[in-house]
């Protein structure tokens, strides 16, 4: 179904059963669940999907190290249960994505004995609580192995490490993914699509006014329950439904930096237990590159949020702490910032202390918010908020919630050795081979397929990205702009800035001709993707 024919579907008369205001992690987990349930499901998100937050977290399926260590010290049980759920999660995440989403190694370096029993004991009760749905036992290290594992840590006073592990994933495409399983299931989903105001019948919520943001056009979406999963900016949402609604969200603001890959072993992650400001560090292999991050500071609730210099400072000055290797603000590829949703807490203005729960709200005219999170619980969210609505909305779903063994597209087939295959059907170069499986599973013949139609050729020599993927994406993944395809059906806009602003005319070029852009359009695009590509991906 194409765009056009998915806004005449969303014009029609037809009351949904739900409208989904949000095309992050969450908005797009409700709309799987909803749809899978046999419920009639729209979503609208005003950017493109997980333009927001859900494309700039550190990549990692967790249940969360640096919560358990808060939960112990504190005695804390909301951060303890929230571990517990979330390496639940983490085992559903890993099942029901296994092209998008891998086991993964993390050692932890330790430079002080009297740490050693305090950090390893740490991680093996992190292995008890994920009882039979672990991923791996963790184990002390010598300093040797430890510096066998990662050769690129700083020797001096290395006294032994510990290697644990939690899972990796790719976040933009697992995103697109959910949004491509809800539409699989029957939801009309629409990106480039903005709430404008709330339509309301005796005080209730009966739809929403919206607006096309590529072409102008408004019009109305009638729905028997509106939900709001807009992340880090549900209280502007809440607050058109109720001026007087009070803030429920505090934000905060974590960068995320890109090295080469000579920084970062492949295969194997290092995790940082305490920076100098008492936070967690990770340097990560991801995408034939090394990912640092993250900050953890307050910050304001924008669209496009920038990093700062000072916190890109921050994670340099780490990395050299940690490292042999020289590195300088030259080193740096790509960065970005993104904004944590958490839930309001009045006794601290200290983000790095918020639990990262999840808080669900029906106002008074119907108005079902869902606040908060992490990626991780991205399921068991989208399952609790769907199970609201039908108690909230009196919705007649066919079935209950069966996501937590839902494999999602490109998962049902998914064949470990299919890199091989790629290659020897294709030809591809094994780095093509590899990103072409773990991207797109068991679909990744119908991409294949279309680069043997004079689009085989790779966007840029030193990525593993073809123009196949351009196409295929203006075709079949809601990519409307060339913004969207460059930073999220692709991610060459996070792991190389300079390679993506030199790929860019080709990109608007294969799009323009998949899309009918006239020439003002490609101007257009060509000035928007520039200014994202400089300031804020």
């Amino acid at each position: 179904m194409s765009r056009a024919q998915i806004l005449d579907a969303l014009k029609q008369k037809t009351i949904f059963d739900l409208l989904v205001i949000g095309g992050g992690a969450t908005g797009c987990g409700i709309a799987v669940d909803a749809a899978s349930r046999g419920l009639k499901v729209a979503l609208i998100e005003k950017n493109d999907l997980a333009e927001g937050s859900s494309s700039r977290s550190t990549k990692l399926v967790h249940g969360g190290v640096r919560y358990l260590e808060k939960a112990l010290k504190n005695l804390d049980r909301s951060q303890y249960n929230l571990v517990r759920e979330g390496l639940h999660e983490r085992w559903a995440f890993l099942k029901n994505a296994p092209h998008l989403a891998n086991r993964f190694p993390l050692v932890t370096p330790i430079y002080k004995w009297i740490d050693v029993p305090y950090i390893f004991c740490g991680l093996l009760l992190y292995d008890f609580l994920a009882g039979l749905r672990g991923l791996g036992y963790s184990q002390l290290i010598g300093r040797k192995a430890a510096l066998r594992r990662f050769p690129m840590l700083s020797s001096e006073g290395l006294k032994a490490g510990v290697v644990y592990y939690d899972g990796q994933f790719n976040d933009a495409r697992m995103a697109l993914t959910l949004a491509l399983t809800a539409r699989q299931n029957g939801a009309l989903v629409a990106n480039h699509v903005a709430a404008v105001s709330l339509l309301k019948v005796n005080g209730k919520l009966c739809g929403v006014s919206v607006r096309d943001t590529l072409s102008g056009d408004e019009f109305t979406i009638h729905a028997r329950g509106v939900i709001n999963a807009t992340g880090p900016f549900i209280d502007r949402l809440r607050q058109m439904d109720d001026a007087s609604a009070e803030p429920v969200l505090n934000a905060s603001s974590g960068i995320h930096i890109v090295l080469s890959s000579r920084f970062v072993p492949p295969g194997t992650g290092l995790m940082i237990p305490q920076t100098e400001d008492g936070r967690v560090l990770f340097i990560l292999p991801w995408q034939g590159h090394a990912l640092i991050g993250t900050t953890d500071n307050p910050a304001d609730i924008v669209d496009h949020p920038q990093a700062k210099e000072e916190e890109i400072e921050y994670l340099l000055r780490h990395v050299s702490k940690y490292f042999d290797i020289a590195v300088s603000r030259e080193d740096v590829k790509s960065v970005w910032a993104g904004l944590r949703p958490l839930i309001l807490a009045h006794d601290t203005k200290n983000t790095a202390e918020l639990v990262r729960e999840h808080l669900i709200e029906v106002s008074a005219s119907g108005l079902l918010t869902i606040a908060g999170g992490k990626w991780t619980s991205y399921r068991k969210m989208a399952e609790e908020t769907v199970d609201q609505a039908v108690r909230t909305f009196n919705l007649k779903p066919v079935c209950a919630c069966h996501s937590e063994r839902f494999p999602l597209v490109g998962a049902k087939n998914f064949d470990r050795q299919g890199e091989k295959l790629l290659i020897r059907r294709y030809g591809f170069d094994p780095d093509v081979a590899h990103h072409f499986h773990h991207a797109y599973g068991d679909q990744a013949s119908n991409v294949a397929d279309l680069s043997r139609s004079g689009l085989g050729a790779r966007l840029h020599p030193e990525h593993p990205f073809l123009e196949a993927e351009i196409v295929y994406a203006a075709r079949h993944e809601f990519a409307e702009r060339s913004a969207d395809v460059l930073a999220r059906r692709i991610p060459l806009a996070f792991v190389d800035i300079a390679a993506a602003k030199k790929v860019l005319p080709r990109v608007i070029e294969l799009m323009a001709g998949e899309l009918g852009w006239n020439q003002e359009r490609r101007n257009e695009e060509m000035e928007l993707s520039m200014q994202r590509l400089t300031v804020a991906i």
